[in-house]
Protein backbone atom coordinates (compact mmCIF):
# COMPACT_ATOMS: atom_id res chain seq x y z
CA UNK A 1 0.00 0.00 0.00
CA UNK A 2 1.10 3.71 -0.55
CA UNK A 3 2.04 5.57 2.19
CA UNK A 4 -0.76 8.30 0.99
CA UNK A 5 -2.99 5.96 1.01
CA UNK A 6 -2.56 4.68 4.53
CA UNK A 7 -2.81 8.13 5.59
CA UNK A 8 -5.68 8.91 3.65
CA UNK A 9 -7.10 5.67 5.42
CA UNK A 10 -5.77 6.59 9.03
CA UNK A 11 -7.46 10.03 8.83
CA UNK A 12 -11.09 8.70 7.49
CA UNK A 13 -10.69 5.63 10.95
CA UNK A 14 -9.89 9.02 12.89
CA UNK A 15 -12.98 11.52 11.63
CA UNK A 16 -15.28 8.59 11.65
CA UNK A 17 -14.88 8.16 15.67
CA UNK A 18 -15.27 11.71 16.09
CA UNK A 19 -18.38 11.91 14.14
CA UNK A 20 -20.14 9.14 15.78
CA UNK A 21 -22.58 8.71 19.14
CA UNK A 22 -22.98 11.08 21.73
CA UNK A 23 -21.44 11.17 25.23
CA UNK A 24 -22.40 10.22 28.76
CA UNK A 25 -22.65 13.75 29.63
CA UNK A 26 -24.82 14.67 26.92
CA UNK A 27 -27.61 11.74 27.46
CA UNK A 28 -27.34 12.31 31.22
CA UNK A 29 -28.38 16.25 30.48
CA UNK A 30 -31.23 15.28 28.08
CA UNK A 31 -32.51 12.70 30.82
CA UNK A 32 -31.79 15.09 33.37
CA UNK A 33 -34.28 17.59 31.35
CA UNK A 34 -36.85 15.32 30.56
CA UNK A 35 -37.37 14.50 34.13
CA UNK A 36 -37.37 18.23 34.95
CA UNK A 37 -40.44 18.59 32.42
CA UNK A 38 -42.21 15.76 33.28
CA UNK A 39 -42.08 16.51 37.46
CA UNK A 40 -43.80 19.91 36.25
CA UNK A 41 -46.59 18.58 33.81
CA UNK A 42 -47.52 15.54 35.86
CA UNK A 43 -49.50 16.99 38.93
CA UNK A 44 -51.30 19.17 35.95
CA UNK A 45 -52.50 15.75 34.34
CA UNK A 46 -53.15 13.98 37.47
CA UNK A 47 -55.65 16.86 38.24
CA UNK A 48 -57.58 16.31 35.39
CA UNK A 49 -59.66 13.24 36.53
CA UNK A 50 -60.77 15.64 39.91
CA UNK A 51 -61.96 18.40 37.42
CA UNK A 52 -63.74 16.17 35.35
CA UNK A 53 -65.73 14.57 38.39
CA UNK A 54 -66.22 17.79 39.84
CA UNK A 55 -67.76 18.95 36.57
CA UNK A 56 -70.53 16.98 37.05
CA UNK A 57 -71.56 18.08 40.70
CA UNK A 58 -71.39 21.87 39.38
CA UNK A 59 -73.65 20.30 35.87
CA UNK A 60 -76.24 18.05 38.47
CA UNK A 61 -76.42 21.49 41.36
CA UNK A 62 -77.14 23.68 38.15
CA UNK A 63 -79.80 21.74 37.32
CA UNK A 64 -81.42 21.14 40.53
CA UNK A 65 -81.25 25.58 40.74
CA UNK A 66 -82.79 25.80 37.24
CA UNK A 67 -85.10 23.07 38.30
CA UNK A 68 -86.53 24.70 41.14
CA UNK A 69 -86.65 28.10 38.73
CA UNK A 70 -88.95 26.15 36.86
CA UNK A 71 -90.62 24.81 40.14
CA UNK A 72 -91.42 28.10 41.87
CA UNK A 73 -92.95 29.39 38.62
CA UNK A 74 -95.89 27.02 38.85
CA UNK A 75 -96.26 26.32 42.30
CA UNK A 76 -96.45 28.67 45.60
CA UNK A 77 -93.61 27.22 46.89
CA UNK A 78 -90.00 25.55 45.81
CA UNK A 79 -89.26 21.70 45.43
CA UNK A 80 -89.04 19.98 48.78
CA UNK A 81 -87.17 16.64 47.10
CA UNK A 82 -86.15 15.10 44.14
CA UNK A 83 -89.56 13.16 43.68
CA UNK A 84 -91.44 16.78 43.24
CA UNK A 85 -88.32 18.22 41.48
CA UNK A 86 -88.95 15.54 38.90
CA UNK A 87 -85.82 16.20 36.77
CA UNK A 88 -84.29 12.94 36.55
CA UNK A 89 -80.46 13.41 38.82
CA UNK A 90 -79.73 10.44 40.97
CA UNK A 91 -79.45 11.32 44.70
CA UNK A 92 -75.75 9.66 44.54
CA UNK A 93 -73.03 8.70 42.28
CA UNK A 94 -69.80 6.96 42.43
CA UNK A 95 -68.05 10.83 43.74
CA UNK A 96 -70.93 12.80 45.09
CA UNK A 97 -74.25 12.55 47.28
CA UNK A 98 -76.83 14.98 46.15
CA UNK A 99 -79.57 16.37 48.53
CA UNK A 100 -82.32 19.32 48.46
CA UNK A 101 -81.65 21.25 51.66
CA UNK A 102 -84.24 23.50 53.20
CA UNK A 103 -87.05 24.65 50.78
CA UNK A 104 -89.98 27.12 51.34
CA UNK A 105 -91.88 29.65 49.48
CA UNK A 106 -88.14 32.10 49.26
CA UNK A 107 -85.71 29.67 48.31
CA UNK A 108 -84.31 26.55 47.98
CA UNK A 109 -81.10 25.01 48.50
CA UNK A 110 -79.11 22.17 46.51
CA UNK A 111 -75.73 19.85 48.08
CA UNK A 112 -73.18 17.99 45.81
CA UNK A 113 -71.08 16.71 48.90
CA UNK A 114 -67.91 14.95 47.48
CA UNK A 115 -67.65 11.03 48.37
CA UNK A 116 -63.73 11.30 47.84
CA UNK A 117 -61.96 13.51 49.61
CA UNK A 118 -60.16 14.58 47.04
CA UNK A 119 -62.38 16.76 45.30
CA UNK A 120 -64.70 19.81 45.83
CA UNK A 121 -67.96 20.24 47.38
CA UNK A 122 -70.75 22.65 45.90
CA UNK A 123 -73.94 24.09 47.23
CA UNK A 124 -76.33 25.89 45.06
CA UNK A 125 -79.19 28.28 45.93
CA UNK A 126 -82.76 29.06 43.87
CA UNK A 127 -83.90 32.15 45.61
CA UNK A 128 -87.19 34.69 45.16
CA UNK A 129 -86.59 38.25 44.24
CA UNK A 130 -88.65 41.10 45.13
CA UNK A 131 -86.06 44.08 43.72
CA UNK A 132 -87.48 47.23 45.25
CA UNK A 133 -87.97 49.10 41.79
CA UNK A 134 -90.58 46.33 40.49
CA UNK A 135 -93.54 44.54 41.73
CA UNK A 136 -92.65 41.52 40.07
CA UNK A 137 -90.74 38.55 41.55
CA UNK A 138 -87.95 37.13 39.85
CA UNK A 139 -86.01 33.38 40.64
CA UNK A 140 -81.95 34.11 40.87
CA UNK A 141 -79.37 30.81 41.24
CA UNK A 142 -76.33 30.96 43.03
CA UNK A 143 -73.41 28.29 42.67
CA UNK A 144 -70.75 27.54 45.20
CA UNK A 145 -67.41 25.92 45.04
CA UNK A 146 -65.61 24.77 48.10
CA UNK A 147 -61.89 26.82 47.96
CA UNK A 148 -60.33 23.58 49.43
CA UNK A 149 -60.89 19.62 48.50
CA UNK A 150 -62.27 17.81 51.82
CA UNK A 151 -64.91 20.18 52.83
CA UNK A 152 -68.76 19.15 53.09
CA UNK A 153 -71.38 20.86 51.58
CA UNK A 154 -72.86 22.94 54.25
CA UNK A 155 -75.95 25.54 54.33
CA UNK A 156 -73.34 27.64 55.99
CA UNK A 157 -71.62 28.38 52.55
CA UNK A 158 -74.19 30.48 52.06
CA UNK A 159 -74.98 34.02 53.36
CA UNK A 160 -77.78 36.69 53.12
CA UNK A 161 -79.94 33.03 52.14
CA UNK A 162 -83.49 32.47 53.47
CA UNK A 163 -86.34 30.46 52.42
CA UNK A 164 -88.57 32.34 54.59
CA UNK A 165 -87.99 35.84 53.36
CA UNK A 166 -87.01 37.23 49.88
CA UNK A 167 -83.16 38.23 49.96
CA UNK A 168 -81.75 40.69 47.16
CA UNK A 169 -78.30 39.68 47.75
CA UNK A 170 -77.23 35.73 48.07
CA UNK A 171 -73.25 35.47 48.26
CA UNK A 172 -71.21 32.87 49.21
CA UNK A 173 -68.86 32.63 52.45
CA UNK A 174 -65.74 34.66 51.98
CA UNK A 175 -62.80 32.40 52.80
CA UNK A 176 -63.96 28.72 52.46
CA UNK A 177 -66.26 29.32 49.30
CA UNK A 178 -66.25 31.41 45.85
CA UNK A 179 -69.22 32.05 43.50
CA UNK A 180 -68.81 29.95 39.88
Amino acid sequence: MKASLKANLLKHFIAKKEEGGFTLIELLVVIIIIGILAAIALPSFLNQANKARQSEAKTYVGSMNRGQQAYRLENPTFAPGFVELAIGIPSATTYYNYTIGASGPFGATAFADRVDTALKSYVGAAQLNSGSATTEATTIAIICESTQANVAAAAGALTNFSTSASQSATACTNGTWKKL
